[in-house]
């Protein structure tokens, strides 16, 4: 079988199974060790100085584990992949271990609010940030510093689906040698993969559409082996010793971003998720499906103000969701008329959840502004488009009958 060019799905159910785990196992079993034995210390030491593959200590590296970034990795078409505990242990981890202060990054205005914090954080021990309105690429080119190491977008921006013109950018980063991060949770590597656009590294939250089924935490970063490393000067000089040029970015964050940092992902959740990511492309199918025929209804609807969905053709940049991904996604915003109270519309609802997460089998819905955005504040808030009364939906795989007349009953 390894020698067919097998299809997305085929690949990911069959993705354990051709790594050969005990016994004929179609999955990868759950290895529970924290440490492992050496029959001589030097196998021991070669580990440790990266002269062999191995374990040592599941901080680090775990069979499970590696089993699921073998399998992230060939989702995204990259060369490696590195797991975390969480979306946002990776997305700190790549800045905590390839930049350094003084340096620069430019980032989507639109970023996902704890990708903000988390910048905040950055600003604060000496790493420059400037936010721009990424869906211009105007915007990033006049932003453009000569210590910019890094750009960083998301493909669809939670909760207003705003999308970076992620090709532009993408050619930008190459021409000036810049590390392209592309998070990749909304659209998930079944609708896009961000190496097409030329994206150094990829960022997926994997509790979201790769998990699916709100079961596990776990995030990653994928390295799609298009950055030259090489002449990278943040890069530890004992690595380049060491490693492969094409491996230093991938291996710093995995010795710095995850064994330092501590955001290691269990091999129960990455079992877990390795599971759940084999359905991804039928879930994102029929989460796509669902998600147009509620936008279009909403869209419709004369108690609605306004919806925010790359599918419809209103949005603003329909055009290139169209022309890059492979479906619209499971999220969208919307507010609804004046003589409408949000809140007692979203208890109205029966079918759909009450609740923050994404990318869920189940449908679920917040109000944006007094939950997950609440700590950003009233102005920054409007910069970003977000008004008080607007819902954030993470649409699921019910049946859209059943979707459809829950909707309907409670807008009044």
């Amino acid at each position: 079988m390894s020698d067919i060019k097998k299809g997305f799905t085929t690949t990911i159910l069959h993705s354990d199974r051709l790594l050969q785990p005990e016994f004929g196992a179609l999955h990868q079993p759950v290895h529970t060790s924290v440490t492992w034995g050496f029959e001589d210390v030097n196998g021991l030491i070669d580990v440790f100085q990266n002269k062999k593959k191995g374990y040592a200590y599941s901080r680090q590296g775990n069979p499970t584990v590696t089993a699921l970034e073998h399998k992230i990795t060939q989702m995204e078409n990259g060369l490696s992949t590195v797991a975390f505990s969480t979306g946002m242990a990776a997305i700190t981890a790549a800045f905590l271990a390839l930049l350094k202060k003084d340096d620069h990054i430019i980032a989507s205005s639109y970023l996902f609010g704890n990708s903000r914090s988390i910048m905040q954080t950055l600003t604060e021990i000496g790493i420059q940030i400037s936010f721009v309105d990424a869906t211009n690429i105007e915007n990033i080119e006049k932003a453009y510093q000569p210590n910019t190491r890094m750009v960083f977008v998301e493909t669809i921006a939670n909760p207003g689906t705003q999308i970076a013109q992620l090709d532009k950018i993408g050619d930008f980063c190459t021409e000036h040698k810049l590390i392209y991060v592309v998070d990749n949770t909304m659209t998930s590597p079944y609708l896009f993969k961000p190496v097409n656009v030329k994206a150094s590294l990829v960022i997926n939250s994997l509790t979201k559409y790769i998990g699916g089924h709100g079961d596990a935490l776990g995030g990653s970063i994928t390295d799609t082996g298009l950055y030259d490393w090489a002449n990278f000067p943040n890069i530890a000089p004992i690595l380049r010793d060491q490693i492969a040029p094409a491996l230093l970015g991938i291996t710093q964050i995995r010795k710095r971003g995850l064994r330092d940092g501590g955001g290691t992902l269990s091999p129960e959740a990455a079992h877990t998720i390795a599971v759940g990511a084999e359905t991804l492309a039928l879930r994102l199918e029929r989460t796509s499906s669902n998600a147009l025929l509620l936008a279009n209804f909403l869209h419709e609807h004369e108690l609605v103000k306004k919806v925010n969905y790359p599918g419809l053709e209103i949005h603003p940049q329909h055009k290139i969701a169209s022309e890059l991904f492979k479906g619209y996604g499971g999220l969208m915003s919307f507010e609804l008329s004046d003589k409408v109270d949000s809140l007692l519309f979203l208890n109205r609802l029966k079918v759909v959840i009450k609740s923050s997460n994404l990318g869920d089998t189940r449908t679920l819905a917040i109000p944006v502004a007094k939950t997950i955005f609440h700590e950003l504040g009233p102005e920054r808030r409007k910069e970003m488009g977000i008004e008080d009364s607007l819902i954030r939906l993470s649409v699921g795989i019910e049946d859209r009958q059943d979707l459809l007349e829950d909707f309907a009953q409670a807008i009044y």
